[in-house]
């Protein structure tokens, strides 16, 4: 089949071609590559009008008229391109605004897509009008919504999140249910919203390609190393700041026993190899599964504090700390977890090796390929 995948978040679509190619398809991904992580995509898209003069033009066209230049020159590089966006078998969003562009244009920009292709379905795996208006009511004792009830950021920082609350998304969210044949979760953050959904197809688990991400099985020798990875731009939103103050009890406590490696901003290929010589990886708290960082981390054989709720070891069948551990906003629980590990390293040895048997048994991206084609073609 000819797929086109739009949109690239945390190499899902990446892993999900990879698959599928295995299985004998022709994929093309069209995206912006998630930006600074820069992951490949075939047809590429760029959102300019970030920096400098032509920033300040931006700011002053929106203020004073409203017209929104970025969405705009999506908007033409997009109809420069949509010879190739025609014409394909499936076609696979990967959320609710997957061209980045304000709804009156993505509206138009998906009118192009539902009217040129045969089937066209909506991948649920990052904020959304669903999702979002879920963790807005409290749906989930905790999400990424927290920090902003908690005040720790200004509200304008949350509106990329936000903006999906809003009448004009809401609008475009129902355009979307109204043309696509179906929406598929990427974990249980965005299936427990989804249930009983009528356009809901099910949970299919990120694909991860273990072909080229290698298992070294953990040896703790001398000092356990703890890698803490920060995308500034999400520092409260991710829980990163309990983590930070975590690590500094853990450092004052255990300075002969640890390790302790901070990276902020690390494009993917370089964030990929950082953590190799860790033993622990400080993934996100306000979740409750595993996103793809933390899957990846995991299928390398790291021990991951990370989305680890009761829901997602009742879905797996699973033991509480036997895979990954469950990471809260609570500084005092994360140091009692850290300290267990440090203090018993054949626990670290055990998870690591559960951990990679875990990815390969249940997000083997050949195999979930497999699980996205049944649900595209089963009428």
């Amino acid at each position: 089949m000819k797929i086109l995948l739009i949109g690239e978040y945390s190499r899902l679509h990446n892993s999900l071609k990879e698959g599928l190619e295995k299985l004998g398809h022709d994929v093309t991904i069209i995206g912006f590559g998630d930006y600074f992580k820069d992951y490949p995509v075939d047809i590429k898209l760029s959102k300019n009008y970030q920096t400098g003069f032509s920033k300040f033009i931006k700011r002053v066209l929106y203020k004073f008229f409203k017209f929104d230049l970025i969405s705009h020159d999506i908007k033409k590089q997009f109809y420069a391109v949509k010879h190739k966006l025609k014409g394909y078998d499936i076609v696979q969003l990967i959320n609710e605004n997957s061209l980045n562009t304000v709804p009156k244009i993505e509206k138009q920009l998906l009118e192009y897509i539902f009217n040129n292709n045969k089937n066209v379905f909506l991948l649920s795996c990052g904020t959304d009008y669903i999702s979002i208006n879920f963790a807005y009511n409290e749906g989930f004792k905790y999400s990424i919504l927290t920090p902003y009830f908690e005040k720790k950021e200004a509200k304008k920082t949350f509106y990329y999140a936000l903006k999906f609350t809003t009448e004009k998304y809401k609008k475009l969210h129902h355009y979307i249910y109204c043309n696509i044949k179906g929406v598929i979760a990427s974990d249980l953050d965005y299936h427990l919203p989804l249930k009983n959904n009528s356009k809901y197809l099910g949970i299919v688990p990120n694909p991860i390609n273990t072909d080229i991400l290698k298992f070294s099985p953990l040896k703790v020798k001398d000092k356990v190393v703890i890698f803490h990875g920060v995308n500034s731009t999400k520092y409260y939103k991710k829980g990163n700041d309990f983590f930070s103050k975590a690590l500094q009890i853990i450092k004052t406590k255990f300075n002969d026993k640890v390790e302790i490696i901070t990276v902020k901003d690390l494009p993917y290929k370089v964030y990929i190899e950082a953590f190799n010589k860790a033993h622990i990886v400080l993934d996100q708290v306000y979740a409750y599964d595993q996103g793809f960082n933390a899957l990846e981390a995991m299928a390398k054989g790291k021990v991951v504090f990370t989305g680890a709720e009761q829901e997602w070891l009742d879905y797996y069948h699973l033991k509480e700390n036997t895979v990954a551990i469950n990471a809260l906003p609570d500084v005092d629980y994360l140091v009692k977890a850290l300290e267990w590990l440090i203090l018993n390293p054949e626990n670290i040895e055990t998870i690591s090796k559960n951990a990679r048997h875990f990815i390969e048994s249940e997000h083997y991206y050949v195999n979930t390929a497999r699980l996205y084609l049944d649900l595209w073609t089963n009428d």
